[in-house]
C-alpha cells in the first residue's frame, strides 16, 4: 500500500490527464455563454448541452479528452442548483400575495403529476418521466439538472427532458403573446400567465418583455416562485425514491422499464445500494442559498457575480452530460418525450390561463 508521501506523486498523472478534457468543457462554455447573450431563444445551458453532444457523436471526441470532459459532471449541476438559489429573495415572492402563491403550488403540482403520469402511461421509465415533470413544471434545465441524480436517471433522458422543454419553451415565445394578444390580456396578467406556463427563465423574459415592463416585473417574480418549489419537489423526489429502493430488487430499481436494455444487469435480489438521502446536500444548500439572499445582506455585484457562476457551473455540466449521450438512442425514444412534452405544456398553459383569469 503506497505511503501518504507517495501520494502526490500517484495523483499527478491522474490530475494531468483530466487538463485536455477540462480545457475543451472551459471552450465549450465560453462559447454557450457567448452565443447565449447574443439572442434569447436558446439559452447558455442548453447551447453547452448541444456542443457536448456534437463533440460526443463526433470523431473529435479522443480518448484523452474523455476523463477530463466527464469529471464531476453531476458535482458541477448541483453547485450551480446551489447557487441558483441567490437569485431568489422570499420577501420578492410572498409580495405576490397569498391568492398568487396558492395558483403557483397548485399549477405546479398539478403539471408535476400530470406529466409524470403521462410519462409512464406513454412507455418513459419512470426516472425519464420524472424528469419531464420537473422540467415542465418548475424550472427547466435547472431543474433537470437537479433531479437527475436524485431519480438516477441516465443522460439520454436527462438531454431528451432539457431538449423538449427547449423546443415547447421556444414555441410559447411565438405563441403566447399571440394569444394575449387575441385573449386581450392586461400586461399584469399577461405577465402573471407568462410566468406559469413558460419553461426557463431566459424564456419568460423573452414572452413577457412583448407585453412591456409590468409585465415582465410580475413574470420574472411568479417565475422564481415556481423555481422555489424545486426544493420541495425534489424532496419528495428522494422520499419516494428511497421507498422504491427498499421495497424492489436491485435490477427493478435501476431498470424501471428499460429491461429490455441489454446492458442492464437481470440479477435479482435485496437492493443493496445506498439510499439517496431523504433531503439531498443540494436541496439544503439551495435553501442556504435563498435564506441568505432573503436576508438583503449582499451587495449587487456579489449577487451579479453569483448569477454569473450559476451559469457557468450549469453550464459545464451540462456539456459533460451531453458528452454522454448516444444520438441514435436518443432518437430512438424521443418520440415519446415529444408526445409528453406536448401534453405537458396543453396542460400547463391551458390550467394557469384559466387560474389567472379566475384569480384577477
Amino acid at each position: 500500500m503506497p505511503s501518504s508521501s507517495d501520494r502526490p506523486a500517484l495523483l499527478r498523472p491522474r490530475t494531468g490527464s483530466l487538463v485536455p478534457g477540462l480545457a475543451v468543457v472551459a471552450a465549450g462554455v465560453a462559447v454557450a455563454v457567448w452565443t447565449g447573450s447574443l439572442q434569447a431563444v436558446l439559452g447558455p445551458l442548453v447551447i453547452a448541452l448541444v456542443l457536448g453532444v456534437l463533440l460526443a457523436n463526433s470523431s473529435l471526441y479522443a480518448p484523452a479528452l474523455r476523463p477530463g470532459v466527464k469529471a464531476g459532471t453531476k458535482r458541477l449541476l448541483r453547485a450551480g442548483v446551489v447557487l441558483l438559489g441567490l437569485q431568489l429573495a422570499l420577501p420578492d415572492i410572498v409580495a405576490l400575495g397569498l391568492p398568487v402563491l396558492g395558483l403557483i403550488i397548485a399549477c405546479v403540482a398539478l403539471s408535476y403529476v400530470l406529466t409524470l403520469q403521462l410519462g409512464l402511461r406513454l412507455g418513459l421509465s419512470r426516472a425519464g418521466a420524472t424528469l419531464m415533470a420537473a422540467g415542465f413544471s418548475i424550472c427547466g434545465a435547472s431543474a433537470v439538472a437537479g433531479l437527475q441524480g436524485v431519480v438516477n436517471a441516465d443522460d439520454d433522458e436527462a438531454a431528451a427532458a432539457v431538449a423538449m422543454v427547449t423546443l415547447y419553451g421556444s414555441l410559447m415565445i411565438v405563441v403566447l403573446p399571440v394569444l394575449g394578444g387575441l385573449l386581450g390580456l392586461s400586461e399584469d396578467r399577461f405577465g402573471m400567465w407568462a410566468g406559469l406556463a413558460v419553461h426557463e427563465v431566459a424564456q419568460v423574459v423573452a414572452v413577457a418583455g412583448t407585453a412591456g415592463a409590468t409585465a415582465l416585473a410580475v413574470a420574472t417574480v411568479v417565475k422564481l416562485g415556481r423555481v422555489l418549489m424545486l426544493a420541495p419537489v425534489a424532496a419528495l423526489a428522494s422520499v419516494g425514491e428511497r421507498r422504491r429502493t427498499a421495497a424492489i430488487p436491485a435490477a427493478d430499481h435501476r431498470a424501471g422499464s428499460r429491461a429490455d436494455d441489454p446492458d442492464t444487469p437481470t440479477t435479482t435480489g435485496p437492493a443493496t445500494g445506498p439510499r439517496p438521502p431523504v433531503v439531498p446536500l443540494f436541496v439544503l444548500g439551495f435553501l442556504v442559498m435563498v435564506g441568505v439572499r432573503s436576508l438583503g445582506i449582499l451587495p449587487g455585484p456579489v449577487l451579479d457575480g453569483g448569477r454569473t457562476v450559476t451559469t457557468v457551473l450549469l453550464a459545464a455540466g451540462m456539456f459533460g452530460l451531453g458528452a454522454g449521450i448516444d444520438v441514435r438512442r436518443l432518437l430512438r425514444t424521443g418520440g415519446r418525450f415529444a408526445a409528453v412534452g406536448a401534453g405537458s405544456s396543453t396542460l400547463l398553459a391551458g390550467g394557469s390561463l384559466v387560474g389567472v383569469l379566475l384569480l384577477a
